[in-house]
Parts: structure tokens; sequence; C-alpha cells
């Protein structure tokens, strides 16, 4: 009876997708909060400096988080977290978020878009070294690979838009993207989302605040306070609280390939919102960005016994 089990669990996972309809939901969810910021970025960067836009980003949705805390009676569970909360707020918004900006001023977003894209290979690197979650299949640095390449017809390899300084802070935003989702899975799995979120934005917005007060613009439209906004109430406390559900429902290393579509949302809102044109890059990246990304969340169909 045991092993009759065992076979039909075998069978049934052989034909069952490695991501849950939920799964897929929160992921497409994602794509397209996280699609957003490139383009918002881009605006608010005009008139406001790249640390003032991390507070603005990070105080507003510590504010509106921390009813949620209250009501959740979260402080203890705060408290006794609060190194890692602390360390997952520098890596995945303190500095990167600083970077980004800062690098936004000086190249594309298009090539901005691209260099995120190492985030989920990255991801698999550090899945290697750490040795956790499941054995990586070949299928899945072919996943990785194609959804590359689609990123490269999409945005295109347009180097000449930047200069190493620029594109080496993108590749120190990349590691710390790839560090946070995985201090979420390892070290903060077992706290609430608003609570992370509360916290990690909390520290982040203390840290910058005497920045903040120093560098406000004398002038600021409200084309510009509208995408500081959006990025503060839905790419930051609403991002995140999503983000951690797709964490618990595909890993951490899956859970980055979302980036690919990203990349393909903010082309998207390159060319609906800046008149960007329509490229053959686009045109066949799209669909590469696609198919990379289902066989990078795929996981290898188990052997029969």
């Amino acid at each position: 009876m045991h092993k009759q089990e065992q076979k039909f669990k075998i069978c049934e996972s052989v034909y069952t997708f490695s991501v849950s309809k939920r799964g897929w939901v929160l992921f497409l969810m994602m794509a397209v909060i996280w699609g957003l910021p490139y383009l918002l970025i881009r605006v608010a960067v005009r008139q406001v400096d790249p640390g003032l836009l991390v507070w603005l980003r990070t105080a507003p949705a510590a504010l509106l988080l921390a009813p949620v805390v209250t009501s959740h009676r979260q402080w203890p569970a705060l408290m006794r977290n609060l190194k890692w909360i602390a360390v997952f707020g520098v890596v995945e918004f303190g500095a990167p978020w600083f970077l980004m900006a800062t690098a936004e001023q000086h190249i594309t977003s298009s090539l901005t878009s691209l260099l995120i894209c190492a985030v989920p290979l990255l991801s698999v690197v550090a899945q290697r070294i750490r040795r956790t979650e499941d054995r990586i299949d070949p299928r899945r640095y072919v996943g990785l690979g194609v959804g590359a390449l689609g990123v490269a017809f999409l945005v295109g390899l347009d180097l000449g838009g930047g200069t190493l300084t620029w594109i080496a802070m993108m590749m120190l935003v990349c590691v710390g993207y790839t560090l946070g989702p995985i201090i979420l899975a390892t070290k903060l799995n077992h706290v609430a989302g608003p609570t992370i979120v509360f916290g990690a934005t909390s520290i982040v917005a203390l840290a910058w605040t005497p920045w903040a007060l120093t560098h406000w613009p004398a002038h600021t439209s409200g084309e510009t306070w509208s995408c500081v906004a959006v990025l503060s109430v839905v790419c930051t406390a609403g991002a995140f609280l999503t983000f951690f559900e797709l964490i618990k429902e595909v890993g951490s290393t899956r859970a980055v390939v979302v980036t690919y579509f990203n990349t393909a949302i903010a082309v998207v809102l390159g060319i609906t919102g800046l008149h960007e044109p329509l490229t053959g890059g686009i045109v066949v990246g799209f669909p590469l960005v696609i198919i990379g990304c289902v066989i990078a969340t795929s996981r290898p169909k188990p052997a029969l016994l």
C-alpha cells in the first residue's frame, strides 16, 4: 500500500506544473507592479534627489503599515527580528534604490532594465553556493539563458548609453536584489510580511531623514508627486507584501525570475509613456522572455519507480 501510494504521488508530480495558479497570479501581479518603477523613477529624478526619493518611498509606506502592525500585535515579533529586518532593509531598499535612482540620471531605462535582469542569474549562482532548495536542473539554466537573450532583444545592448561607473552601480543593485529574497526565505520566513516591510522601511527612512531634510527641492511638479506616491504605496508597500507571498508559493530562486517580465512591462511602458520606438528586438524578445520564464520556473520530472 505504501509503495502504491508513493508511485501515485510520483506520477502526480510528473503531470503537475511546479507553479500553482495562485503562484502565477502573484507572479503576474509582481511583473506589473515592478515594471512601473523604471518609468516612475526616470520622471521623479528630474526634480527629486535620489536620496530624497528613497526617503519619499519608504517613509509613507512605513506610516501606512504602522496601524497594521499595531492591530495585529506584531511589535514583539518586530523587535525579536529587528537585526535581520534591518539587514533586509539595507540590501533591498536603502542602498539599491539610491544607486538605481542615481544611475538612472545617467543611463537609459532600457539599459537599467537589462542590467537588473542579472538578478535571476545571480540567484541561481547563490543557490549553487548555498546548496539549498531543490537540485538545479539543466533546463532551468536553459530557461534563464533564453530569458536573458529575450531581454537583450527587448532593450538592446546599448552600452553606449552609460559608463562603467553607472553599470557597476547597477550590478551592486542586482547583488542587493539577490540577497533580499534569500534573507526573507531563510531568516524572516516566520515573520509576517507587513511587519517586515514596516520595520525595513522605517529603518531606511530614519537613516535617510538627515539627507532628505537637506536635499528638499525648491520646486516639485504634480507629476513628480504622483510618481512618488505610486512608488511608495504601490511599488513599495503593496509590492513587497505581494512578493512575500510569491516567495512562500514558489521559492526565492524562482520568485526573482519575475525580473524578466518586469523588463517586458518596462519596455511597453516606455513605448506608450515615453514614446520609445517599437523595434524588431521587442517583437522578437518579448516571446523569448515568456518562454524563458516558463522554462526557468519549471521543475524536472521525477523518474517513475
